[in-house]
């Protein structure tokens, strides 16, 4: 695609560089100068509704909006000059002459725009003598949201993603003047699979999240940046979790998920799946090692139960009967964790029996989620694994060690045919992040982190790499696969040294740029 060319405008007698075609607000914003704004997303075309972002260009008697006006070549725009900020003061009065102020038990307080735009250009006294106009509040308008049209400042964000996003319009603007509202048609609800992005477009309080409404305040909260799991299509997520008090403890430690912006795979966007179904990240959680002997617990710390699992190895390696282990994978694995398993257990030891036990398809859409319920099923096949599904006839003769990773098969099967097929196998090894009907029916369970803990990579299905760090700390005695497999690496002792250069994610993922073209990064 042919770039389009530069101009040169200043903003506040700043030399900035804009793209053309670029308007003067998202010019400043590049540049690091901020221009207040409510209505305006960069996924919309501008509507010019909440008339904050007004500047000064040189030239011009009256004041343009910046949302909506584009750059040309020695365009000199001025945006906080006293006439300026006037003129924003005077619209956030008429904003805030009907707007409520519940500030102290709204769910937006810390991170609404109204407030502060406020506090940077008003704390003014309200020149209206008139009573607020009341309307409804807590109305619940369909899937997972509450709508309060007190608090609604007719910035038309949620009204443009239905209708040019979802494409489903289910909401509209109704009446005339200071009579406007926004609401759902008659006879609708809001029941699309992408409706929490309206709480997260909303500039102000008006449209909140049923999911976290009055669980806790923004201002508690700690953020990291990660990949959804979900589905095979990877979209990028924030996850805003507690990091509790010291006197009490709290309910959960995850309170909400929201979308972090990726133009190559979700835009601004993530379905509800993604953004509700967090529940996964703490319930059941496995954080203890422990061997089962005689129906028992028995407690073990890490390099007790890596020496187990290498030394039960090592005596089938001694027999030349490595054919007879059994490896269950899963697709919830990043590529490096793959990668290494493959070296281990396909390269080193030759072993035969290498399955995958991934969740089953749902239905998908023809916008983010997919039916694949499986994050790097893409990836395992790039490295060249045959991502043969498991069946409980594949372990009924002659497997001396079972090796099963993550608690998938109880999806897939029922929990008693399992402990049928798996009761004449001696060496039965979990690891898992999940406590599941799985656990009693091994000899070892080693608890292991969630891709929301640890570091790696994930291939989508349209055969794109995305690194991801960690977003989350991993409860109790959790590792990650990875540092599971380089151990039992090491701990075998087929390859010692290479193993031992394999200890972290960045090395991995060199070495196996190295082995694949595929993981090269592109240029």
């Amino acid at each position: 695609m042919k770039e389009k060319p530069m101009v040169k405008i200043f903003i506040d007698e700043k030399l900035v560089e804009a793209e053309e075609g670029k308007t003067i607000l998202q010019a400043a914003e590049a540049a690091g100068i901020a221009i207040p704004h409510l209505c305006y997303h960069d996924a919309f075309e501008p509507r010019g509704t909440c008339r904050l972002c007004l500047v000064e260009i040189e030239g011009i008697p009256k004041l343009e909006l910046s949302c909506s006006t584009t750059v040309k070549e020695g365009m000199k725009v001025r945006t906080q000059t006293d006439r300026v900020r006037e003129a924003r003061k005077g619209v956030l009065e008429f904003l805030l002459a009907e707007h409520p102020m519940d500030c102290p038990i709204c769910d937006k307080a810390g991170e609404c725009k109204l407030q502060d735009y406020y506090e940077e250009y008003g704390l003014f006294e309200s020149s209206f003598a008139e009573s607020k106009t009341r309307r409804e509040k807590k109305r619940d308008i369909g899937k997972n949201l509450i709508h309060d049209q007190e608090r609604c400042i007719l910035c038309a964000r949620c009204v443009r993603f239905m209708d040019e996003i979802t494409r489903t319009s289910e909401l509209g603007i109704f009446e005339r003047g200071h009579e406007c509202v926004v609401d759902v048609y008659d006879g609708m609800l809001i029941g699309n699979n992408y409706s929490g992005n309206l709480a997260e477009l909303c500039p102000v309080g008006a449209i909140t999240d049923k999911d976290f409404r009055f669980k806790t305040r923004t201002w508690f909260l700690d953020k990291g940046k990660s990949v959804c799991p979900l589905c095979s299509r990877g979209c990028n997520i924030s996850i805003e979790h507690h990091k509790g008090f010291a006197r009490f403890s709290l309910p959960k430690r995850v309170y909400r998920v929201r979308s972090e912006y990726n133009p190559q795979i979700n835009s601004y966007w993530i379905c509800d799946k993604g953004r509700y179904e967090y529940s996964y990240l703490d319930k059941n959680r496995q954080t203890t090692i422990h061997a089962v002997k005689n129906g028992q617990p028995v407690p073990m710390d890490w390099e007790q139960a890596l020496d187990h699992c290498a030394t039960e190895i090592k005596k089938l390696i001694y027999k030349n009967k490595t054919s007879r282990i059994a490896v269950v994978l899963h697709s919830w694995l990043s590529n490096e964790e793959l990668f290494l398993a493959k070296k281990i257990f396909l390269d080193d030891l030759q072993a035969k029996h290498i399955y995958f036990s991934d969740l089953p398809s749902e239905e998908g859409d023809d916008f983010l989620l997919t039916s694949e319920r499986s994050p790097n099923r893409k990836g395992a096949l790039e490295l060249g694994f045959d991502v043969k599904p498991f069946a409980l006839k594949n372990v009924e003769d002659t497997i001396d060690i079972l090796i099963v990773f993550g608690a998938f098969l109880i999806e897939n099967f029922n929990p008693a045919d399992i402990r049928e097929a798996l009761t004449h196998i001696p060496v039965k090894i979990l690891i898992t992040p999940q406590e599941s009907e799985l656990n009693p029916l091994m000899d070892l369970v080693i608890p292991s982190a969630h891709i929301a803990e640890k570091e790696g990579s994930l291939t989508n299905t349209d055969g794109i790499v995305q690194k991801f760090s960690p977003a989350l700390v991993p409860p109790g005695s959790c590792h990650s696969e990875l540092e599971f497999l380089s151990g039992l690496g090491k701990g075998i002792e087929e390859n010692f040294s290479f193993y031992k250069r394999l200890s972290s994610g960045d090395a991995v993922r060199k070495k196996m740029a190295e082995d694949i073209l595929f993981f090269r990064e592109k240029e």
